[in-house]
């Protein structure tokens, strides 16, 4: 994990030893329980460090999240929550995910590396996002799943307060994605701010923060109902 460490400085990021073998002890039972289930397809140590650990906690050179309500969408085995948690711990963490079997991965993991203030969700941002206790509660709502940034929006930015963010983790060239996303993203209050572009280290991968400010609250009917918004993007 000294890796981890080096690679860190180079985005003028300090990890502690504490922090450190929080880490390790993540990577291990991720790597472990991959042999059973379908956690990550990236499994060498250097490049889960890269490509998940360092992925993941690139976000605090853009943004103060001390003491900020998170709620990470979609978070699998727990990218980037987990690892933003460790290294903020003061962070109020919330993570959402639709299979139980990654939500008892999650709760195991949190128990081993011993985290507060983390809760585990198992169920669909479209069902949630209507629940008066996480609507337009966090501070900024994070997302490194895989869909189209149009239905990420309708998944996200209603769990935004209002000037809280949605961002988005997205592989480096999003212009197109971005325009094509506009109308989702005003119809449920949002605002593009910016984008942030970043090369992950030892790489030439260049990845993207897309932040989207939360200007108005939520219209009531979004997000749709389960699955329409992923099969007919706003």
């Amino acid at each position: 994990m000294e890796y981890l460490r080096k690679c860190a400085k180079q985005f003028n990021i300090e990890i502690d030893d504490k922090q450190l073998g929080k880490f390790e002890i993540f990577y291990k039972y991720l790597i472990e329980k991959n042999k059973v289930m379908n956690l990550t397809a990236i499994t060498e140590k250097n490049e889960v460090i890269i490509k998940h650990f360092l992925d993941s906690i690139a976000l605090v050179n853009y943004i103060q999240i001390e003491k900020k309500n998170i709620i990470d969408i979609g978070t699998g085995a727990g990218f980037p929550g987990i690892p933003l948690k460790i290294l903020k711990p003061d962070i109020h963490l919330t993570l959402l995910d639709s299979l139980k079997k990654r939500i008892n991965f999650l709760d195991e993991v949190i128990e081993k590396c011993e985290l507060l203030d983390v809760k585990t969700i198992h169920g669909r941002a479209e069902d949630f996002a209507h629940n008066k206790d996480y609507r337009e509660k966090y501070d900024y709502a994070l997302s490194r799943a895989v869909s189209n940034l149009s239905t990420l929006s309708e998944y996200c930015i209603p769990f935004v307060n209002i000037n809280g963010c949605f961002i988005s983790y997205k592989s480096g060239n999003m212009e197109e994605e971005l325009n094509k996303s506009k109308n989702s993203i005003f119809l449920c209050g949002g605002k593009y701010e910016k984008t942030e572009k970043f090369y992950l280290p030892d790489t030439d991968i260049e990845r993207s923060f897309i932040f989207i400010k939360k200007v108005k609250n939520t219209a009531r009917q979004y997000p749709r109902k389960s699955g329409i918004p992923s099969k007919n993007p706003l």
